[in-house]
């Protein structure tokens, strides 16, 4: 929907704008799975609006973390946050230090660079990333071996997660056509 505006008469404030603006945002669900093993990247990504729900929820996980569960601004290198800011929240327990430094670092390297190039390929728009917070919930299995591996796999599946969000993928043509022999890597019925 295209809303088209004509101010004749007055000043628009710019914040104001901007808060309104934002506000319009349709939150974005995305998911993707890259990859194969115990490296593969599984991504769930939830773009939203600041003052949305999408905010509250993104305060929220940051400010409770859980044993295991340790939310956190994902950055391109310390002290540089990719934008839209984003939340990078484990889904799997972290199990000992190994599985820790593949999470923190390797798949947290790669969810920044698939966010920093969604904004730089127009998949998020880059003017109003700063009015936008994303969710990035991501899987890394405790016995993933291949930090190279996992960076590229989670690289890849946060891009996709999030085109896939802004395209409304999947068509429901798709999720009806696979409706009768569904699957996932930990089964497929006989």
């Amino acid at each position: 929907m295209v809303v088209r505006c004509v101010f004749v008469g007055f000043r628009v404030d710019a914040a104001w704008m901007s808060d309104h603006v934002a506000h319009a945002f349709e939150t974005q669900f995305g998911e993707a799975f890259v990859g194969e093993g115990v490296n593969a990247a599984h991504i769930n990504t939830v773009l939203g609006a600041k003052g949305g729900p999408v905010e509250a929820a993104w305060a929220t996980a940051l400010a409770q973390p859980a044993q295991g569960h340790v939310p956190f601004v994902t950055v391109l290198r310390p002290g540089l946050p990719v934008k839209p800011f984003t939340l990078f929240v484990n889904k799997a327990s972290l199990t000992g230090e190994r599985h820790a430094q593949l999470t923190w670092g390797a798949a947290q390297a790669g969810v920044a660079r698939g966010v920093a190039e969604a904004v730089a390929n127009g998949i998020i728009d880059a003017a109003r990333v700063d009015a936008l917070l994303l969710i990035a919930a991501v899987w890394v299995n405790p016995q993933a071996d291949n930090a190279d591996v996992v960076y590229t796999n989670n690289h890849l599946a946060t891009y996709d997660a999030l085109r896939a969000g802004k395209e409304r993928l999947p068509l429901l043509d798709d999720v009806l056509a696979a409706r009768t022999a569904p699957f996932n890597p930990f089964f497929r019925p006989s």
